[in-house]
């Protein structure tokens, strides 16, 4: 049975027309466009260019380049094709004598492309089908310019393909200059989350995260869980404080090494370990099945990466649970998140000073508006904090993050109706 990207692009993509897909992650847009190009390929058996390829996808992150030239590998393994995957971290030659024979589909990460390009071990004038997925990772992470640069040196008459999970502005723009008359398929609402996915916040502060986080562990339900970090030393630090409590436990991001990734998604998949700590290169790049819940250690900077993230569970029809960790300088990417989503997330408020006011006898009875009252307890639509008359003015933003000399400091101006910048992730070198 296909899913509804799958039904409403596989028709379109069959017939060559060019396609901007939006659909939620988790929902099988990578069939939607594979399968049909398995198609059109095994009923035209002509030969790859030497040292170029029939269709070139194109990927934000080494993960996420892997699971779709396996994907690929899987669909026509009765067919004969070529597939061949290019990315970053690992030695050039490999990929380069790959490449010499040709092949039928190659999957690649914009900057390992760009140096192929560059040392003349790619040609794309022969290429008949250009795919862009996670189209709007890909501006997140800067890769514009190269995007550009490799559309140059394909040829005028192709089948362009882009899908994405959100469409940002950047998007429409992008696809109005690559893309010519599109059928525009949208499944799903812009930015929207998927429905089994049951999400809540926690109010807590910002010292007491780590400590929650156990907490939150030592509930056997949590078999199988994403832990999201801005940051790469937080997701180290995060990792070592989950090894410290005797929890089965890796990290993942862009410091770390191609093997070193590929061993801890391995252990992750197969139950050795039960946490896997990530910074967003993850969001998009893990397909792991049975992922009973995603944990934001940290809320994103960018709110469309938590409709990524919490996209790591519930995915093929299951259920699955989102939870929140939210300190007061995050308040506003709360706000943010729940604006792009249109809706407001369940909340509880676990700050000690909530828990001794919660001790006193409430003035006014439960319904008082009093921090510690009922009233603004779980469930608040407002994220659990005391609801306010006239204009709500944004909290302070002075806590510079750090980690990483891209991981710039947040706004301390950013505030309801504020847009966020689409900021250059600091994970781009995983594409280099």
């Amino acid at each position: 049975m296909p899913t509804p990207i799958q039904a409403k692009a596989i028709p379109i993509v069959l017939t060559g027309r060019d396609v901007l897909g939006i659909a939620q992650t988790g929902t099988g847009k990578t069939a939607a466009f594979a399968l049909p190009i398995i198609h059109r390929l095994a009923t035209d058996r002509r030969q790859a260019p030497p040292k170029g390829c029939r269709v070139l996808v194109l990927s934000p992150t080494r993960e996420l380049a892997t699971q779709i030239a396996e994907a690929f590998r899987t669909y026509s393994r009765h067919l004969g094709l070529t597939v061949a995957v290019v990315f970053g971290g690992v030695g050039h030659r490999p990929q380069s004598q790959a490449l010499a024979r040709g092949v039928d589909v190659l999957v690649a990460t914009p900057g390992r492309l760009i140096d192929h390009i560059t040392e003349r071990s790619i040609v794309l004038a022969g290429t008949q089908t250009l795919v862009l997925d996670e189209a709007d990772q890909m501006l997140d992470l800067g890769f514009l310019p190269p995007i550009r640069r490799i559309v140059s040196h394909l040829p005028p008459r192709r089948q362009n393909l882009f899908f994405s999970a959100t469409m940002p502005g950047e998007i429409g723009r992008l696809a109005d200059e690559l893309l010519r008359d599109p059928a525009r398929i949208a499944v799903s609402p812009t930015a929207s989350t998927v429905d089994s996915v049951t999400q809540r916040v926690l109010h807590v502060e910002s010292r007491n995260k780590r400590s929650l986080l156990i907490e939150l562990f030592a509930d056997p339900q949590i078999s199988r869980a994403l832990v999201f970090t801005r940051t790469k030393r937080g997701a180290d630090r995060v990792a070592r404080h989950l090894d410290a409590a005797g929890i089965r436990v890796a990290a993942i991001h862009g410091n770390k090494s191609q093997s070193q990734r590929e061993h801890a998604l391995a252990a992750f998949r197969a139950a050795r370990i039960r946490v896997l700590v990530a910074t967003d290169i993850a969001a998009r790049g893990i397909d792991v099945d049975h992922v009973t819940h995603v944990v934001n250690y940290e809320l994103p900077d960018v709110p469309e990466c938590y409709v990524h993230r919490i996209g790591r569970t519930a995915r093929a029809g299951a259920a699955g649970i989102a939870i929140s960790l939210c300190d007061a300088d995050e308040r506003n990417l709360l706000r943010d998140i729940e604006r792009l989503t249109r809706q407001a997330i369940p909340a509880e408020d676990r700050r000690e000073e909530a828990g001794r006011l919660s001790d006193r006898p409430a003035r006014g009875g439960p319904t008082s508006g009093h921090p510690g009252g009922q009233a603004n307890r779980a469930g608040d639509a407002h994220g659990g904090w005391p609801r306010r008359t006239g204009r709500r003015q944004p909290s302070p933003r002075t806590h510079q993050r750090q980690g990483s000399a891209s991981n710039h400091a947040r706004s301390p101006t950013a505030g309801p109706g504020r847009h966020h910048p689409r900021k250059q992730s600091a994970n781009r070198g995983d594409s280099a």
